[in-house]
């Protein structure tokens, strides 16, 4: 009986819907990521098992719901705490400090690793399908090439009435293939009981088996109220801000509605189209103030977010987790400008980038028309580890370099040559210090820092400004970021006029440690002291002699 030939079309479309699918399952079956999971590096890898398991060697094992979608799951191989997250003895107090505070920040928002970890295997799936495909399509041609066109012909009338039988049992060794990557049997994930302990969490129904076990059932009390507390803290925090920002905002409009007193700060000029700022500063990775800037961020619908440095606590690999948390809060199309601090690194930087912010790096940008300059911190300090050297130049140095870009962008150095208006707009930086050369050469009018964990100003520093932001983080010095706020978290809305160039208003946002929020009043940036090319006469030299310089904060290790 002689067999039905395919029409071509069917034969191709069968043929590439076959290699599809084997460069798919090639490339989803061998996907993994090298991440972090508290403070642990970790090798995340897809398997067949609809699972999420998490292997901590002797201690035992995690299980969980796997969070990719069909049948798929993921195998958390965990390694070491990396060397380079506490710099010392690993005895030390200081480092088991700051493993515990990398529990906590895994515990306080595990769906941000969970989103992280998913979308890095997702990429690297299509990564590997295609680098499949390329291989598949030229081994393909390369046997045709080989075979020649008499061999090819003869091939052909063998296999094209099999085109049907041959292209399901490829599909059929794709499946079973991608099977083979189960990390356990359905029978022996029935038999692990869900553990109570984590009732009512992100992490409801995780299985624990080995020594952890014992562990988690030793230590669950505390490890609840942990979670429960952190919880209750932002979730009420958050109501309380979204609360006291719209009670700000209908006062505001209320305000506006009647009549202006003169020079009142909350009054907008008619006409007058400001650029706002939303500031944040030294994060130190709690993330659980990622949802309440997030809110805050919608409501005000900033032009631009800027952040003074310091988002991490030692700026190590694995807590990229905390840069892409804070990355998710700020909204679609909104720039966000960095300037990094002593407690960031490349890594930090390179994670920064990879979520499209803009990283300060001693050049002048241009944002929703305004000029920026800044660059990172010239210092490093890790837990532990004290502050070291970053680079080849002293805060002082770095000083010095940024002012006179400032000066060389206004198109000539030192106060005369040139006006307010042709000044770089903002200088950006984590240190308030490394800003007070650029502050006294007149080349600079408004300059933004951190670091001290506390508010400092607007203060008039030489010919300019200078605003120093208290942590948003809550951080203090020698406790822990995360879990509630142990000092108040604050975050700054400024104002800046284009047509004058200049920043008109600031206002602050807050939230205490007793989950409270307070929206303060727009108040006023104080005038800056005029340029002596810009007192006529005689008045030039008073000018000069009255300048007041605020005494830089000292750059102790924030």
């Amino acid at each position: 009986m002689s067999r039905t030939k395919p029409p071509l079309w069917l034969r191709w479309t069968l043929t590439g819907v076959a290699a599809a699918l084997v460069a798919l399952t090639f490339g989803i079956a061998t996907a993994q990521a090298d991440l972090s999971l508290g403070p642990h590096e970790a090798t995340y890898s897809v398997t067949a098992d609809d699972s999420l398991v998490a292997d901590l060697g002797p201690l035992g094992t995690v299980v969980t719901d796997s969070p990719l979608p069909l049948t798929l799951g993921v195998r958390i191989t965990v390694h070491e705490i990396p060397a380079d997250l506490s710099a010392v003895d690993t005895a030390s107090f200081d480092a088991l400090v700051g493993d515990l505070d990398g529990y906590l920040q895994f515990f306080d928002s595990p769906q941000q690793t969970v989103r992280t970890v998913a979308w890095a295997l997702i990429w690297d799936a299509v990564r590997g399908a295609g680098a499949a495909a390329v291989v598949l399509v030229a081994a393909g041609f390369g046997v045709r090439a080989l075979l020649g066109p008499a061999r090819r012909r003869e091939l052909g009338r063998t296999l094209t009435p099999r085109t049907g039988k041959i292209t399901g049992g490829v599909l059929v060794a794709a499946l079973v293939a991608a099977t083979v990557t189960a990390s356990a049997g359905p029978e022996d994930r029935a038999t692990l009981p869900a553990s109570p302990v984590f009732e009512g969490t992100a992490l409801e129904g995780a299985r624990i088996t080995g020594r952890l076990a014992s562990v988690i059932d030793t230590y669950s009390g505390q490890l609840v109220e942990t979670y429960q507390a952190n919880e209750v803290f932002y979730a009420g925090a958050r109501e309380r801000l979204n609360e006291a920002w719209d009670e700000r905002v209908a006062h505001e409009e209320a305000a506006e509605a009647g009549p202006q007193p003169s020079g009142s700060a909350s009054g907008t000029p008619e006409g007058t189209d400001y650029v706002t700022f939303l500031l944040v500063s030294d994060l130190h990775c709690n993330t659980g103030m990622t949802p309440l800037i997030r809110d805050l961020a919608d409501r005000l619908r900033p032009d631009v977010m800027l952040n003074a440095g310091d988002t991490t606590i030692n700026g190590t690999s694995v807590e990229s987790v905390c840069v892409d948390s804070f990355a998710s809060a700020v909204p679609d199309g909104v720039p966000f400008v960095v300037s990094d601090g002593n407690h960031d690194s490349r890594l930090t930087t390179a994670t920064e980038l990879a979520n499209r912010q803009i990283v300060l790096d001693g050049d002048v940008v241009e944002v929703e028309g305004v000029r920026i300059l800044g660059d990172r911190d010239p210092l490093e300090t890790r837990i532990g580890g004290g502050t070291v050297m970053a680079r080849e130049e002293t805060p002082e140095e770095a000083g010095d370099r940024l002012r006179d870009v400032a000066c060389d962008a206004a198109g000539e150095p030192g106060l005369g040559g040139f006006t307010g208006e042709e000044r770089v707009d903002l200088l950006l930086v984590h240190q308030p210090a490394v800003g007070d050369a650029a502050l006294e050469s007149g080349c600079v009018p408004f300059q933004i820092s951190g670091h001290m964990h506390k508010r400092i100003g607007p203060d008039v520093v030489g010919y300019g400004v200078r605003y120093v932001n208290a942590s948003t983080g809550g951080a203090t010095k020698g406790n822990a970021s995360v879990g509630p706020l142990r000092d108040s978290s604050e975050m700054t809305v400024l104002r800046f006029d284009p047509e004058r160039r200049q920043f008109v208003d600031w206002q602050l946002v807050e939230v205490t440690t007793e989950g409270e929020a307070v929206v303060g009043e727009r108040q006023p940036i104080p005038p800056t002291v005029p340029l002596p090319d810009e007192v006529p006469g005689d008045d030039a030299g008073s000018v000069l002699s009255g300048i007041g310089s605020s005494p830089s904060p000292s750059a102790q290790d924030n």
